[in-house]
C-alpha cells in the first residue's frame, strides 16, 4: 500500500441512499514500514559535497592528499538542517541511483543514503551554538510539516527503489528527559513531541528506515534518564501510529563516546554506562520495559577513536585530541545495525570566538579547539586533528 490519504467516497444512489457527510475528513493511512537491517548487503552513498570540502584541505596541504582523501571515500550522514535544505534530498538520491548503477559501485548491491533531519521549532533548546530558524512564535510547527516533512515525504516516495535511511532530530527528545528546567525546552516540549511523531508517521515507508535520536551514554546513561527517556519514546510512538514506526536509535551523534573503555568511567563513575556499546545494552533493557523491543541501532563513530581527550564528561564542542573512530560499516555487532560517520569529520560543533556568529561558551572550553566557526561550518583545524588521530589509523 502506498502511503497517501484515503476519503470515504459516497453519492445518493438508486435507493437514494445517503451521501457522506462533509465533515467526515480525509484518514491518512501510513504505508507499511521498512524491514530488516538497511545496511546489510548495500554499498554506501558518498556525497560529493563533502568531498569538496575535502578536496580544498587537499589544495591547502598537497603533501598530505594521499592520506586526506582516504576520508573521501568513506560515508556520511547528509543534514537537513534548514527548509532551504529539503529540497537538495532528489538531487542527491537522483546521484545515489547514478551511484548504484555506475562502474565506481561494482555491482555491490543497492546504494543507502542517510539523512539526518534536524530542524525542529526551538532546535537545540538548551543550547546556543545549533538553534535553528523554526520557532513557536513564527509559526514553526506548522512550517516544519508543510515546509519541511511534506516535501521530503513527497520525494522519498518518488524515490520508492531506494534505500533511504533517517535520523531524526538529534539532542530533541532527550532534553525532555533532562532539560526541563530550561525554560525553552519547557515551552518546546509538546511541540517537539507532536512534530516527532508527524515526522515518524509521514515519513514511514517501505524504503524509509526511521531512527530516533537517542542521545549518548554521558547523557542517558544513568538508570533514572534511561526510564524517562523510554516513557517518552513510547508515548511519541504511540501517537505516531506504532512502535514499528521506526526501526531503531541513534546514539552518540556529534559525540565523543569510546565504544568500549573510554573517558566515561574516569570522569563519571557513578554512570553505569561508561560507554556507547554498553549504552545501547542497557537502553535496549529499558526501552523492553516499557513494550519497545526489536530495535536496532546506529552508533556514530565519526569522532570517538581517541579518549584521555577531556577533562569534563560534559565536554561536547570541537574537543581537542579527538580523532577519526571505526569506519562505517554494516552490522558490527550484534543489536548495531551500523557504525556511521553521521557528524562529518571536519564540521564545526559551534564557534569559539565570543564576538562571531555562532558563539556558544561551551566551545571556548578548555577542552574545545579555538578558532572554531560557527556550527556545521568547516574547521580545516579539526578535520585534520580527527585525521591525525584516527583509531584505527587511516
Amino acid at each position: 500500500m502506498a502511503m497517501g490519504v484515503v476519503t470515504a467516497l459516497g453519492a445518493p444512489g438508486c435507493s437514494g441512499g445517503p451521501a457522506v457527510a462533509p465533515e467526515h475528513a480525509p484518514v491518512f493511512v501510513p504505508a507499511p514500514p521498512a524491514s530488516g537491517n538497511p545496511f546489510e548487503g548495500a554499498s554506501f552513498y558518498l556525497d560529493p559535497a563533502y568531498a569538496a570540502k575535502v578536496e580544498a584541505t587537499v589544495r591547502e596541504q598537497p603533501a598530505r592528499a594521499a592520506q586526506l582523501r582516504k576520508v573521501e571515500a568513506l560515508p556520511t550522514a547528509l543534514w537537513l538542517d534548514s527548509v532551504a535544505a529539503v529540497p537538495t534530498v532528489s538531487r542527491a538520491l537522483d546521484d545515489a541511483a547514478r551511484q548504484e548503477s555506475g562502474h565506481e559501485n561494482g555491482g555491490k548491491g543497492p546504494v543507502v543514503t542517510v539523512f539526518v533531519l534536524y530542524d525542529l521549532p526551538e532546535r537545540d533548546c538548551s543550547a546556543q551554538a545549533s538553534s535553528g530558524e523554526l520557532s513557536i512564535e513564527n509559526g514553526g510547527e506548522a512550517r516544519y510539516q508543510h515546509d519541511v516533512i511534506e516535501p521530503l515525504a513527497a520525494q522519498f516516495r518518488a524515490h520508492a527503489s531506494q534505500r533511504i535511511v533517517v535520523v531524526v532530530e538529534p539532542d530533541s527528545l532527550a532534553n525532555l528527559a533532562t532539560n526541563l528546567g530550561v525554560g525553552k525546552c519547557a515551552a518546546a516540549a509538546p511541540v517537539y513531541r507532536r512534530s516527532i511523531a508527524l515526522a515518524l508517521k509521514r515519513l514511514s515507508m517501505p524504503n524509509v528506515w526511521l531512527y530516533l535520536d537517542a542521545a549518548h551514554a554521558g547523557w542517558l546513561g544513568w538508570k533514572r534518564n534511561r526510564a524517562k527517556i523510554a516513557a517518552i519514546y513510547r508515548d511519541v510512538l504511540a501517537d505516531a501510529g506504532g512502535n514499528d514506526r521506526i526501526r531503531g536509535f541513534a546514539t552518540n551523534i556529534s559525540n565523543y563516546d569510546a565504544l568500549r573503555r573510554g573517558d566515561l568511567a574516569r570522569l563519571e563513575p557513578s554512570d553505569p554506562c561508561p560507554d556507547e556499546l554498553t549504552y545501547v545494552e542497557k537502553l535496549t533493557e529499558s526501552l523492553a520495559e516499557v513494550g519497545i523491543t526489536g530495535k536496532g541501532f546506529i552508533i556514530d563513530t565519526s569522532r570517538n577513536g581517541r579518549s584521555g581527550t577531556k577533562t569534563k564528561s560534559g565536554s561536547w564542542c570541537n574537543v581537542a585530541g579527538s580523532g577519526l573512530g571505526e569506519r562505517p560499516q554494516a552490522a558490527p555487532v550484534p543489536g548495531v545495525d551500523a557504525y556511521w560517520w553521521i557528524k562529518p569529520p571536519g564540521d564545526s560543533d559551534g564557534g569559539s570566538e565570543p564576538a562571531a556568529a555562532g558563539y556558544d561558551a561551551s566551545c571556548a572550553s578548555p577542552d574545545s579547539l579555538t578558532g572554531a566557526p560557527r556550527a556545521g561550518a568547516w574547521f580545516t583545524r579539526q578535520f585534520l586533528q580527527l585525521v591525525d588521530n584516527a583509531m584505527p589509523p587511516l
